[in-house]
């Protein structure tokens, strides 16, 4: 019986002043075999738990991997291997979601090796979950979650995301193949006061520069300049037609610079010691 190659798989994110924590819970399936996992990740280190068929349940709106739940009101962290014991509960307060899917028009097009979804650019968090004896305890932290399908991840792409206390910002290029060619895609958003500014290749968006740990946009009259100076980084599983079989490189907890300007006047600029930054672009 044939199956099909595909992933899918949703980031929920909570950071606090000092630390974060990102959980992964993901269903894949790649030459004829399905399975699941969740992989957690903290600023010291990255682990991946693989759960057999049949060990996860999708009811309503509450997903079950193996002990663990997740919703749009919190999640019930419990994973025990000899790797990694994670063991915790975590709440959401309300979600907000950006005004329209953030692929725009792009996720009506079929054949795509990877859509990207953000469910909320920002919420709070409150709640405590140990990984490996490490404490995480967000008292009003703030929360990102987002989510990808498909077969598998970009060849090459670049992602950031960073929660402030006025919003959140993310912003990601790839390279997206697609008819039988490829053109370098670009998504995110500022979220400032209550206000999001959408930046994306539909609506005009142009790279200025694009580089392994660097990006600058420009679309219109709005500017966006993101810069990771050199780190560490730790590697996270990724798919490659449907099998979590790629390595990518992840810094869950880094300093990274952002600049937003708007018609000439600077409205956002951080040196964010606590920022997220994935890349596979080559220097």
């Amino acid at each position: 019986m044939y199956m099909r190659e595909y992933f899918c798989g949703q980031y929920f994110k909570c950071q606090s002043d000092a630390k974060s924590l990102a959980v992964i819970p993901a269903v894949h399936a790649g030459s004829g075999q399905k399975s699941y996992s969740i992989q957690i990740i903290t600023g010291n280190g990255a682990w991946n738990a693989d759960f057999p068929c049949g060990e996860m349940n999708k009811s309503g709106e509450i997903l079950t991997v193996g002990e663990s739940s997740f919703s749009k009101s919190g999640a019930r962290i419990s994973v025990k291997t000899p790797e990694v014991w994670a063991e915790g509960e975590l709440f959401w307060g309300r979600l907000e979601p950006p005004k329209y899917d953030i692929m725009g028009p792009f996720c009506f097009v079929p054949f795509m090796e990877c859509r990207h979804s953000v469910y909320s650019m920002k919420h709070s968090v409150n709640g405590k979950v140990s990984v490996n004896g490490e404490e995480f305890i967000f008292e009003d932290g703030t929360g990102y979650i987002e989510g990808d399908r498909g077969r598998s991840f970009p060849k090459k792409y670049l992602w950031t995301q960073y929660c402030f206390d006025r919003g959140s910002v993310m912003l990601s290029a790839a390279d997206i193949p697609l008819l039988g060619r490829s053109f370098t895609g670009v998504i995110g958003f500022v979220l400032l006061d209550g206000k999001e500014y959408r930046i994306a290749t539909y609506l005009g968006a142009r790279l200025i520069k694009l580089g392994s740990r660097e990006i600058s946009v420009l679309q219109g009259d709005r500017y966006l300049a993101v810069k990771m100076p050199e780190a560490a980084p730790g590697e996270l599983r990724a798919p490659c037609r449907g099998k979590m079989s790629r390595t990518v490189r992840e810094n869950l907890l880094c300093s990274v610079y952002y600049c937003f300007r708007k018609g000439g006047e600077t409205l956002f600029e951080a040196q964010a010691q606590n920022a997220s930054f994935e890349y596979e672009y080559p220097r």
